[in-house]
Parts: C-alpha cells; sequence; structure tokens
C-alpha cells in the first residue's frame, strides 16, 4: 500500500471530486481508505439503552483506493508514490514530482 495513515490525500473522483482529507485508516485487502470529512451518509440508529440515544448519525464511508491521490507535502501537488532503496536495506517513500521523502 502506498498511503499511510495521517496522509494528506484528494479526493479525484466521485461525489467529493477535489476535497482533501486525512487517511484514517487503511484496508489493504480491499484497497479502500477511509478519509476524513468525506464520503459521508447518514445512519438510522437504534436507541441502545439509556446513555446511547437514536437519531439519525452521519458516518464516513471507505473510499476505493484509485479515487484518491496523495498530495506531497513538500511541493503540496497531487503526486504518484515512488520507492528509493536505502543503503541500510529499507525503502522510504518518495514524492515523483520532486523528489522529496514522504
Amino acid at each position: 500500500m502506498k498511503l499511510k495513515i495521517a496522509d494528506i490525500v484528494k479526493i479525484t473522483a466521485g461525489k467529493d471530486r477535489g476535497k482533501t482529507g486525512k487517511v484514517q485508516k487503511v484496508d489493504p485487502r480491499l484497497m479502500r481508505v477511509l478519509v476524513e470529512g468525506v464520503n459521508k451518509y447518514k445512519k438510522h440508529v437504534k436507541a441502545r439503552g439509556q446513555g446511547k440515544p437514536g437519531g439519525i448519525v452521519d458516518r464516513e464511508r471507505a473510499l476505493p483506493m484509485g479515487n484518491v491521490a496523495l498530495i506531497c507535502p513538500t511541493c503540496k501537488q497531487i503526486t504518484r508514490v515512488g520507492y528509493k532503496m536505502e543503503t541500510s536495506g529499507g525503502k522510504t517513500r518518495i514524492c515523483r514530482k520532486c523528489k522529496a521523502n514522504i
């Protein structure tokens, strides 16, 4: 997965196209990401006892990975993610446009 939690992404397709948000959750098995404040829907919730009243609640759904693009923290543009091998054996993510570490 090229996206990680706390990355800033821009929505490229769907009803929320053009909005930006922070990644809250990543599901690599389903190739979906949950972005804060995007893809909201209303859910009718039944009351569950004294402390949990019922009502209509706004929830967020996960988006497909292909509908979001990473925003580089250095150049502030949407970019693809590349990898750079380190001499110690690890790899780091880099911006494909400005070649900075993400």
